[in-house]
């Protein structure tokens, strides 16, 4: 894939976009807001309207001057030729005084001025324009109004009460269809999916103009989304522990942190707002999209060529490469693919019924070893996985001794030994009681420190195979055995757990999944990750919503890891297992930071763990709470 030139033209053609705006001083966004916030509880409407527009235009306007300085700052100080320690760091500093002096010349002291994680998280969640939607009202200013519930709403599918009032406003005079826009929109979003509507009226000429001006706005929007990953960066996984690096770990940290930034621009230009989830295969589905239309306006070469940049991302489609076999053979020659980025490669699964088909897709899985066995498709659902080799033999063994020492009747289960089926005896152990057991020297240090660092790899996992948006937690982690009850497995015929989904209760006879308590409702992903096989029974299985019908079925075995949604799409049960020992490692996780497991606790253990050879004894400042379900 050729792109020596294509970043520096881009970068290029936005700092001319960029640089045309004026100079002047901003007002923090923040203090607008705040501002903004403070009149409405005192019914200034027109103040409310006035400082939430201007915090609009200067969150807008400090995004676009960080993306203008720091292209420019990039351009003007590359690393190209810094091959030396001292030269590598000139550039750094060079890099780092232009940005300053850039973004200090266009925004003034609000250069830095620090904004709070809560107002920046109610900006990117659009709670501006549910301020600005009452306030209109109020005003009797209900075309914008509406646009501001309508942009409210786009990344707030899930607020009824906006819903409500949207329906409301359509039904009031003085409004119409065209006062519903949303003034947030991503222009490579609203390109494509217009595109996508006349595509499927086959109004293919159009279609086309939109989809190549959607590749244009996407390519910008890449470019734009990796220049503002080089700011400043959180460490979050260690933004609790004390910090103890080198300077060269510190650097290569930091640079690390900016290529996993720059890595989930992919997933954050292809997700809608509101949604958690990316679209699926969604810059290739342009070239699909425009291979096809141009196709039906006879102009064949491009739609080689399109066909051709299709198969960058997908190397050997089938329905493809036929499609570039007939293009070939019908003008009499080859051609190059359309020049695309290099850096945008996903895993694809292709559709055998399908001849213009979009093709599931599944993330990276972050570990050479880690094998594919089945996708969502092969697994008749959606968002399911099975993968192999997520564990070596070795360190299965290892879990499963773990397991024999720490793991109690009745632990996750509320004291029950049999839970679920009094055929089966349960027993469980949380990553803390591992660390703990591992301090006191009641097991082996590195038996602890493997289970906490198995139940990481598998969060990776997760989240890279499904592509998601933001950041995945830990909800619960649980190492269980469950062993079948010698002489009480003669004619069973109940299941070792039964059909349910995980974060909703699911009704059968409704057809239904109700996402509410005794429910956790906050649960988003679950896995499984499997210690052995040598036992009788206990196949995992997936259902219908109906509890019965069988749509998948997995046979554990050391390694192996079933990974999937945990909503009302993907019901779920165990078999029942009629001789020996089931072993595994149970996970689930969630995309809300307020319902995270209290794994910090678990994180200072380890990182006292890591420090043990410059300490004596047992660190009792770490008041380890032993009800801490980790």
């Amino acid at each position: 894939i050729t792109s020596s030139i294509w970043t520096p033209i881009l970068s290029i053609a936005l700092q001319a976009l960029l640089l045309s705006s004026s100079y002047g001083s901003l007002e923090p966004y923040d203090l607008l807001y705040n501002n903004a916030v403070e009149a409405f509880y005192r019914n200034d409407y027109k103040d409310v309207v006035r400082h939430m527009e201007g915090a609009l235009r200067s969150y807008a306007e400090v995004r676009q001057t960080k993306v203008r300085c720091r292209l420019r700052c990039q351009n003007q100080h590359p690393f190209d030729s810094a091959s030396m320690d001292l030269q590598f760091f000139d550039v750094v500093l060079r890099r780092s005084y232009c940005q300053n002096e850039c973004i200090e010349e266009k925004v003034g002291t609000q250069s830095m001025h620090k904004i709070s994680e809560d107002v920046i998280q109610d900006f990117h969640r659009r709670i501006p324009y549910n301020y600005l939607q009452l306030a209109y009202q109020k005003l009797k200013q209900l075309d914008k109004a509406a646009a501001a519930a309508h942009t409210y709403f786009q990344a707030n599918p899930e607020s009824v009460e906006m819903d409500q009032n949207l329906e409301q406003y359509k039904a009031l005079e003085g409004t119409n269809l065209d006062h519903f826009v949303d003034r947030e929109a991503r222009p490579h979003q609203r390109s494509f999916s217009a595109g996508v509507k006349l595509y499927d009226n086959a109004n293919y000429e159009e279609a086309i103009s939109l989809f190549e001006e959607a590749l244009q706005e996407y390519y910008r929007a890449d470019v734009e989304c990796r220049a503002l990953c080089q700011g400043p960066q959180r460490f979050e996984e260690q933004d609790h522990i004390l910090y103890r690096y080198s300077l060269y770990q510190l650097v290569s940290d930091h640079f690390t942190q900016v290529l996993h930034c720059e890595h989930e621009c992919v997933r954050d230009l292809s997700t809608r707002p509101g949604r958690l989830s990316p679209m699926e295969n969604y810059l290739p589905l342009h070239y699909d999209y425009l291979q096809f239309a141009y196709y039906q306006l006879n102009m064949v070469e491009e739609a080689l060529a399109c066909a051709q940049s299709y198969l960058l991302f997908h190397e050997g489609d089938e329905f493809m490469t036929e499609n570039v076999e007939y293009y070939r053979e019908a003008i009499g020659h080859d051609l190059k693919p359309r020049e695309v980025r290099p850096w945008l490669w996903v895993n694809t699964f292709p559709d055998p019924l399908c001849v213009f088909c979009v093709c599931s897709v599944g993330g990276p899985l972050v570990y050479d070893s880690v094998q594919l066995i089945q996708n969502s498709q092969a697994l008749n659902g959606t968002q399911r996985v099975l993968l192999d080799d997520v564990m070596s033999v070795e360190e299965c063994a290892e879990l499963k001794n773990l397991a024999h020492t720490i793991t109690m009747a009745g632990d996750g289960y509320r004291g029950k030994m049999s839970p679920h089926t009094p055929n089966e005896r349960f027993e469980g152990a949380t990553v803390l009681k591992a660390l703990q057991y591992g301090y006191e020297g009641r097991v082996p240090l590195k038996s602890a420190r493997l289970f906490y660092d198995v139940s990481e790899r598998a969060r990776r996992i997760i989240e890279s195979y499904f592509l998601l948006n933001s950041t995945l937690h830990f909800s619960y982690t649980h190492l269980v055995c469950r062993t079948a009850i010698t002489g009480q497995q003669d004619h069973r015929n109940d299941l070792s757990h039964p059909i349910h989904a995980d974060n909703c209760l699911l009704d059968p006879e409704a057809n239904e999944c109700w996402k509410e308590a005794p429910a956790y409702t906050y649960r988003d992903y679950s896995a499984l990750l499997y210690l052995n096989g040598d036992f009788e029974g206990g196949e995992f299985i997936f259902t219908e919503m109906d509890a019965k019908t069988v749509t998948a079925q997995v046979k554990p075995k050391c390694g192996r890891m079933v990974g999937f949604s945990s909503g009302g799409e993907n019901p779920h049960g165990v078999r029942a297992v009629t001789r020996g020992q089931r072993c595994a490692v149970a996970l689930w996780f969630t995309l809300d930071p307020l319902f995270r497991e209290l794994r910090l606790q678990a994180d200072e253990v380890v990182q006292a763990l890591d420090n043990q050879s410059s300490q004596s004894k047992w660190d009792t400042s770490l008041n380890i709470n032993p009800k801490d379900e980790l």
